[in-house]
């Protein structure tokens, strides 16, 4: 698999591509750093406004409360009032109001306070020389007993200020009172809080440029300090490499849940469909594999069966706690080519054995030759003929299949030198050409190859109790194949029915108990079933249908395939 380098446009700012290049931690650094920036500076501008609209409103409550007071003073009255004018002869308003007005803003703190008649002449005034000018600013509602609130620039520049009408006993307007605090005070006063917003805005910026970094570090460390490209790239590369594997290879997190399941696993445990997050109880595998992937401890090639295959499992925890990591290998053609071989063994063996009963039989022909006894040797010789060609004529006159006659054959004489008859039953006729066309040679060494083994051995084992006998029967049933093993063995229990033909099972000390699911196993897979019975001994029963059924198709298919293949009777069972 051959992937194109990740390269950037030549036409990218060198700024962009100078971060482009950089690894994701930096990348990261960089936004967060960014966004830090960004939320700090709209705090430090939220809270300037908030502060600023703030102190304004305090500023205008202040002024007001300075004006009403102001207006309301003894004082203020009796010196407005015209017939306390008129007492004082040669003093005007002035010489009272201008002191009271200075000791009024000193007092309260506000810029000014301005003590007009109702002509808006001046009063008082902060700077004496504007004492008896107009008054700059709206007053006109003041007049008729309404306080007037407004920012307003004076002859001290822009301020905050009000308007209040000072009233006599009968309630009527004899002078206005003003009352202000310049915008200058005002922002004079949001300095030293803007001051410490600034800081507290720099020391969040700083603090969370800290902590960008830090975890900037941190994913640098886990990145290897590659790029988002590189890293895309390496996951690309990942899941390539662990779809492309002929081992089947699955991940399980600590709750045994599949994590990723490659193609090879899918096929070997014959899953379809999403299987992210799934349990493994959940996958339909046969029990005892799904304990095994279950199982926290280490699993060293464990041969298990799935519907169709023989798979060689390993596991391999994660970690402390991370998960299991687990492998399967298909053993399916060299478990067949394992029975296959030891056949071929048992074979040379009987061979061996054979050749060594024949080297016998030659001496013993050749020692009544000199003693001139050839009667008796001829009659010997043709006698150990006649038995052996009996059940060679009986084989290949029964079965033309000469993959099955081999194989009967030579367990024949294997079980003749441990002592076992073999024997082919009567109504036992197997035609060339009538075998299943999916039947493979090797799945009828495996089917027949393992119940005759399995057979002999049984016999053997009851052997004190009665003679120990293996008959084979294989014959066409129907649209079925029947391939049947009796023994005179102990039989299987009805408890045990259902659990011989899973792995494990065996009745033979050392023995792995894969023989039986075995021929399980190939029989499922060759669309047929496995009977257990029982007469003198144990009785196994295979039936394989002649002809698999078609997949679905179309009815125009399906009417096709009708007309061209013979109807069959149905099996009988």
């Amino acid at each position: 698999m051959t992937a194109t380098p990740f390269r950037l446009p030549h036409r990218l700012p060198r700024r962009l591509r100078a971060l482009a290049g950089r690894s994701l931690a930096g990348q990261l650094f960089a936004v967060q750093i960014v966004i830090v920036a960004a939320v700090v500076a709209g705090g430090a501008v939220l809270g300037y406004l908030f502060a600023a609209d703030r102190a304004e409103v305090t500023a205008r409550r202040q002024v007001t409360a300075t004006a009403r007071a102001v207006a309301d003073a003894p004082t203020v009255r009796d010196a407005v009032t015209p017939s306390a004018q008129g007492a004082v002869a040669g003093v005007g308003p002035s010489a009272v109001l201008q002191p009271y007005a200075e000791r009024v803003q000193r007092d309260t703190g506000v810029s000014f306070v301005t003590v007009m008649d109702t002509h808006g002449l001046r009063w008082t005034h902060p700077d004496p020389a504007r004492i008896g000018r107009p008054f700059l600013g709206h007053y006109e509602q003041a007049l008729s007993g309404e306080v007037v609130q407004e920012t307003y620039t004076g002859t001290l520049g822009p301020s905050v200020r009000v308007v209040v009408p000072v009233l006599d006993d009968r309630q009527r307007v004899v002078a206005l009172v003003s009352a202000g605090i310049t915008v200058e005070s005002i922002s004079a006063g949001l300095r030293a809080p803007l001051l410490a917003l600034g800081g507290i805005a720099l020391g969040a910026l700083a603090l969370g440029a800290v902590a960008s970094f830090l975890v900037g570090a941190r994913l640098r460390r886990h990145t290897h300090g590659m790029g988002a490209a590189e890293l895309s790239h390496l996951y690309d590369y990942h899941q390539a490499t662990l779809h492309s594997v002929r081992e089947g290879l699955v991940l399980l997190d600590q709750r045994h849940r599949v994590v990723l399941c490659n193609d090879a696993a899918r096929e070997l445990l014959g899953l379809h469909g999403e299987l992210d997050g799934l349990p493994v109880d959940a996958l339909g595998l046969p029990e005892s594999l799904a304990e095994a992937l279950a199982r926290p401890a280490e699993v060293r090639d464990e041969v298990h069966l799935t519907a169709e295959r023989v798979v060689l499992l390993n596991t391999s925890p994660v970690g402390a706690g991370l998960g299991t990591v687990v492998t399967l290998r298909d053993h399916t053609e060299l478990q067949s080519l394992t029975g296959e071989l030891d056949s071929v063994r048992c074979f040379a063996d009987a061979l061996g054995a054979q050749a060594h009963e024949a080297a016998n039989r030659l001496h013993a022909v050749v020692s009544l030759i000199e003693l001139g006894r050839t009667t008796e040797a001829v009659d010997f010789a043709t006698a150990e003929l006649a038995l052996a060609q009996q059940l060679t004529d009986r084989v290949v006159a029964a079965v033309s299949e000469p993959v099955l006659a081999a194989l009967l054959l030579g367990k024949a004489a294997q079980a003749a030198e441990r002592g076992v008859d073999l024997t082919l039953t009567e109504d036992s006729q197997i035609d060339d050409g009538v075998m299943p066309p999916g039947l493979t040679p090797r799945d009828l060494v495996t089917l027949l190859g393992n119940l005759v083994d399995n057979a002999v051995d049984a016999a053997i084992e009851a052997a004190a109790e009665r003679s120990p006998e293996v008959t084979v029967t294989a014959r066409v049933d129907g649209a079925e194949l029947l391939l049947r093993v009796a023994d005179t063995g102990p039989g299987i229990g009805p408890q045990a029915v259902t659990e011989v033909f899973e792995r494990g099972w065996t009745t033979k000390s050392g023995g792995r108990g894969l023989g039986l699911a075995l021929v399980a196993q190939t029989a499922r897979r060759n669309g047929g079933t496995v009977e257990v019975g029982r007469d003198s001994g144990a009785v196994l029963t295979v039936r394989l249908p002649l002809q698999r059924e078609l997949p679905q198709r179309d009815p125009l298919q399906r009417e096709t395939v009708q007309r061209e293949t013979p109807q069959r009777e149905p099996a009988a069972r």
